[in-house]
């Protein structure tokens, strides 16, 4: 059986998951498939106890960060 090696990095943090959403397409829009987790919860208000993480593959977290960077630079 094949196992998969491949790991997450965390290339951001929000509070609120729509915040966290739209970093999450930004990535995907430039060819970096890119997740968001711990968003699920039921109760909405802890996202300020444990922040929404922003997670791509390892091999892709060096340009996401140089995406991410621009698009800031660019507000």
């Amino acid at each position: 059986m094949a196992t998969d090696t491949q790991s997450f990095k965390t290339v951001a943090t929000f509070t609120e998951k729509v915040q966290a959403d739209m970093c999450a397409a930004l990535l995907g829009d430039n060819g970096i498939p890119a997740g968001v987790f711990g968003a699920d919860s039921s109760y909405p208000s802890l996202g300020y106890a444990r922040p929404i993480e922003v997670k791509v593959n390892e091999n892709d977290y060096d340009a996401a960060m140089s995406i991410l960077a621009a698009a800031s630079k660019a507000e």
